[in-house]
Formats: C-alpha cells, sequence, structure tokens
C-alpha cells in the first residue's frame, strides 16, 4: 500500500522525532510581522514644540492677622482698631484681588459674642477666606 498507517509492519516502536514543521511555521510568521512593524517604529513624526517663554508671575497677598485679647479689644495686624475701623479695612481687604486671608487669633477668655460679631462684619464685608489660629503648644 502506497501510504501507511501508524504501525508500520506492526513494530509499534513510539515515534522519537519531535515535528518541527508547525514550530518553523509560527517563527516565520513572527519574523514577518516583526520585518514589517519595525520601520514603522523607528519612523518618528518631526514635530517641532513650542517653548514657554517663562511663568506667569503670581502675587502673593499677606493674610491679614485679626487678634481679639481677654479684654475685647481687637487688633489688625498689631494696630488696635474699633469695631468701625475694622469693618472699613475688612471691606477694603475684600475688595484685594486675590483676596488675602483672614487669620483670627483670639484669647480663650474672649466672650463668644464678641467673637460673632467679627465673623459677621468679615463675611457682610465679602471676605471668604477666614480662619482661626490656635496655639498647639498650650496644654489641654
Amino acid at each position: 500500500m502506497a501510504f501507511g498507517g501508524f504501525h508500520e509492519g506492526g513494530k509499534g516502536k513510539p515515534m522519537a522525532d519531535i515535528n518541527m514543521i508547525p514550530l518553523i511555521d509560527v517563527m516565520l510568521v513572527l519574523l514577518v510581522i516583526f520585518i514589517i512593524t519595525a520601520p514603522l517604529m523607528t519612523h518618528a513624526v518631526k514635530i517641532d514644540l513650542p517653548k514657554a517663554a517663562s511663568h506667569p508671575n503670581v502675587t502673593k497677598v499677606e493674610n491679614v492677622q485679626l487678634g481679639i485679647n481677654a479684654a475685647n479689644v481687637i487688633y489688625w495686624d498689631g494696630e488696635v482698631v474699633d469695631k468701625a475701623e475694622m469693618q472699613r479695612r475688612m471691606v477694603a481687604a475684600a475688595k484685594l484681588d486675590p483676596q488675602p486671608e483672614l487669620h483670627i487669633r483670639a484669647d480663650k477668655t474672649t466672650q463668644y459674642q464678641v467673637l460673632a460679631e467679627v465673623m459677621a462684619a468679615a463675611s457682610s464685608a465679602g471676605l471668604v477666606k477666614i480662619g482661626f489660629v490656635s496655639d498647639p503648644n498650650i496644654a489641654r
């Protein structure tokens, strides 16, 4: 017979050779893929990108330090002011661009009513950045 089966003459020996044809086919396909894609990866489009001339200058506004002592005296950046002068300065500070932060430093024995009046005045003046300053070194 021209075509033989797996058993040649009934010898029953296992086939000891590895079939290399499928491995060669896969390697040839990978080689063709790399040959086609390699020139595409090395060919880059040249683009002339613009350079930044300078950084924008941002002016930092000094924070306003507002202090209230135990006798309910109000200090604006270390200067004693009354409530009317404080209100005028708050309106002027609210018009600045960028708006400064209002840092309120109050004594622990300050009456809450005075502190509430200061916060209400800041809010009505248009100040939106209000913060409270405390001393972390004071024991609780």
